[in-house]
């Protein structure tokens, strides 16, 4: 799965790179500046659902365990 996340962490920041052909009445540069925050924010919100999946897998995991264990 760590795997899965980093190929779209990847992907995700790397979708960015190129020349926006669609700016409207914006500059090149305001396109192009405007282009790099959505990728920031689409990469940062991977990583935010990477951690969250983590966190998740890492409570169910402790759990299993716990309920695994023998009881004295």
């Amino acid at each position: 799965m760590q795997l899965l996340f980093l190929i779209w962490v990847i992907m995700g920041a790397s979708s960015g790179a190129g020349t926006p052909e669609d700016c409207g009445n914006l500059s090149q540069q305001d396109c192009n500046d405007a282009e790099s925050v959505g990728t920031a924010i689409g990469v940062g919100l991977i990583i935010a659902l990477w951690a969250a999946a983590d966190i998740i897998l890492g409570i169910t995991y402790l759990i299993y365990r716990v309920s695994r264990r023998p009881r004295p």
